[in-house]
């Protein structure tokens, strides 16, 4: 039954699961001056976060999920912030019982947009709101200031979107990263996009410092300073400021490049491989993004890479002196170009999912609360957002005049970098499938035609016509002639 509300009710929010996540939230909470419930599976837990940051603002440690939720002023707003997937069915199961028609739980994790509409429905019609929240910016975004995402209902974003407007980053014009997205699973799908593309942001950096050093010959200590330059113009954002810190250091023990002492596998937790999985249903092509997510794995495949390490390439000679600079500022272009197609890709899949379910997503708004907190953050975002301010309408990025012609103005180089890489024998996937992606778009006709009719004569599979309308088969084991299907 419903937990009786204590006369003493004051919490404004209440934030359950207090790891690092969980507990920074919770701290943002109280320090923008709102009282914040704590309650936490080891209540052990919930006492350290008191001991330790109690100071910064107004908390109430609870014990019981009771306690908790009789600490919460209506309509109670209980933010659970523990590990995808099962761990958050428990919890809902734990605290819905105990909740109000007008109440709601927000789910604050890296959830799968699917599990956040099954749940969204279950909760609606017990007359609970279920909010679904992406946040991106890690566990310093968390206590600084995120980026946001909400799905959920309209009603249930103006009682909760104050707060979160309030512990939101700010972008540089004071707005906050932090907007209603859509119904249901909206902004958790928005979050697994926006990791998708921070997937093919960081391969795609990862290509220029690989072709910096392989055909420039440049050291990391130079290579960061490179980064440092491009970070003062176009690609002013996070991901190449942190690039240029990474390259910089040097490692205490040894005294080597700190890049050059790190394993080369990296790791993924599931939202890169959930974008591409989903951009698969949806029909929408991401060839960027999946190809970062397939470089992390095959990274990973170190016995696979072992087995292969002797297999012959081509290793052209390292470049010199105005060469290398040439080199750099050629592949400064091809970063810059290659980085719009990952994010046109990213909005063309959101366009796709908010058709197909009914999310009436504001793209213009999305590039706007990325601007700060978020990983993805860049200055480019402001374009964008200037880009679907003209025209909410947009089919793509590259259908805006001003990406089209700065992309224009970059292919050359571009080509020139994805052509020395191959001579080089330097895996660049992202740079790449980037090209490949730019040049199938522009293409007056694709291979395609070829596909249909191969598929026609092997399966019976129909095809279509680019002169007349309708659906044919051609009788391929008679006398092929072509009938109407």
């Amino acid at each position: 039954m419903p937990s009786t509300p204590s006369p003493t009710a004051t919490a404004h929010i209440g934030v359950t699961g207090l790891a690092v996540m969980g507990g920074n939230l919770a701290r943002n909470f109280a320090r923008h001056g709102h009282t914040v419930a704590l309650h936490n599976r080891t209540h052990a837990r919930t006492k350290a976060l008191v001991e330790q940051h109690g100071h910064e603002g107004d908390f109430v440690p609870t014990e019981t999920a009771e306690e908790f939720v009789a600490a919460l002023r209506k309509p109670r707003k209980l933010m659970i912030m523990v590990k995808a997937g099962e761990a958050t069915d428990a919890v809902i199961e734990e605290f819905a019982p105990l909740l109000e028609e007008g109440d709601m739980i927000i789910d604050g994790g890296n959830a799968h947009f699917l599990d956040t509409r099954r749940r969204e429905k279950a909760l609606r019609e017990r007359g609970i709101h279920f909010v679904g929240t992406g946040i991106s910016g890690g566990e310093e975004g968390a206590l600084h200031g995120p980026s946001i995402m909400p799905g959920g209902s309209a009603e249930s974003y103006t009682s909760v979107g104050p707060l979160f407007e309030d512990i939101a980053a700010k972008a540089k014009d004071g707005a906050p990263c932090c907007t209603h997205i859509g119904t249901d699973g909206a902004g958790h799908f928005v979050k697994m996009v926006h990791n998708g593309i921070e997937y093919a942001d960081m391969q795609l950096i990862a290509e220029a410092y690989d072709l910096l050093r392989r055909v420039a010959g440049y050291e990391p200590a130079r290579i960061a300073e490179v980064f440092r330059e491009w970070n003062a113009g176009r690609l002013d954002s996070y991901l190449i400021e942190i690039t240029a810190e990474v390259l910089a250091h040097t490692d205490a023990g040894t005294g080597e490049p700190f890049v050059d002492v790190v394993a080369d596998r990296a790791e993924q937790k599931g939202t890169g491989r959930w974008t591409v999985q989903t951009a698969l249903d949806l029909g929408a092509p991401i060839p960027g993004i999946a190809e970062a997510v397939f470089a992390r794995s095959l990274s990973g495949h170190t016995e696979l890479r072992k087995a292969a390490a002797a297999l012959p390439g081509p290793q052209g000679p390292v470049l010199e002196g105005e060469d290398a600079e040439h080199f750099a500022q050629r592949v400064e272009q091809a970063l810059y170009a290659s980085k719009i197609m990952s994010y046109a890709q990213g909005w063309n899949m959101i366009q796709a999912a908010s058709a197909e379910y009914g999310w009436d997503i504001d793209l213009g708004a999305i590039a706007a609360i990325w601007r700060g907190g978020c990983i993805i953050r860049a200055a480019f975002l402001d374009h964008i957002r200037s880009a679907f301010a003209a025209d909410p309408a947009l089919p793509s990025l590259l259908a805006d005049q001003r990406f089209a012609d700065e992309v224009g103005h970059a292919q050359a180089d571009w080509r020139s970098v994805v052509a020395a890489a191959a001579r080089h024998g330097v895996p660049t996937p992202g740079f790449s499938a980037a090209l490949a992606y730019y040049d199938a778009l522009r293409a007056d006709r694709l291979p395609a035609a070829l596909t249909q009719a191969q598929r026609d004569f092997f399966g019976a599979h129909t095809y279509q016509r680019a002169d007349r309308e309708g659906t044919f088969h051609t009788l391929w084991s008679e006398d092929r002639r072509e009938v109407e299907a």
